[in-house]
């Protein structure tokens, strides 16, 4: 008489069906923080593309950029997901919450500087122009434009960072009752 044969076990078990719904999880979160992070910078450069608008047609010049400020918001998302994983302001994780709030304020106003230069660099070389003819004029040019848009630019992203760093802080889902559930009396 044979043995039987055992049924194999399926492959991973237990444990790789826990190591894919985690996957999944996380997954999940992050599409969900990439979501808010589009949605508050789409808001945010479409309310200054339709600033720039207003602008423009005083002068007599009719254009929209909501296009652009579409695909930005999809891209910068995705660099700030990227960014926000490196923690770059873990050591300011025990001071107070103003600490953490602007320093990522300043930090992302700046890598959107950047960024923003470098796509425009990018995309000039592509279409044969020069690096110096690639840069792009931000605020009107020179250092007190410059300036301007990133004293703009920091203040628009204190909001979205006050939240997230009182988010964390309260811990998990305690926010979010606080803003949209009814208080207990």
């Amino acid at each position: 008489m044979k043995p039987e044969l055992a049924e194999p076990a399926p492959q991973g078990g237990e444990h790789g069906h826990s190591r894919a719904a985690r996957f999944k999880e996380r997954a999940i979160e992050e599409f969900k923080r990439f979501v808010v992070l589009f949605l508050y910078l789409w808001v945010l450069f479409g309310l200054f593309a339709l600033h720039e608008r207003i602008v423009l047609r005083e002068q007599g010049i009719n254009f929209t950029a909501q296009g652009f400020a579409l695909v930005n918001a999809l891209v910068l998302a995705k660099v700030m997901l990227i960014a926000e994983d490196l923690n770059l302001g873990r050591w300011l994780n025990r001071r107070p919450l103003i600490y953490p709030i602007l320093h990522d304020a300043v930090l992302f106003t700046v890598l959107f500087i950047v960024f923003h230069i470098v796509e425009d660099v990018v995309i000039g070389l592509i279409h044969g122009e020069t690096v110096r003819a690639s840069i792009p004029v931000i605020g009107g040019g020179g250092v007190v434009g410059l300036l301007c848009v990133a004293v703009i630019l920091f203040v628009a992203l204190i909001p979205y960072f006050a939240v997230k760093n009182l988010n964390l802080a309260l811990g998990p889902g305690r926010l979010k009752a606080l803003l949209f559930e009814a208080s207990k009396p």
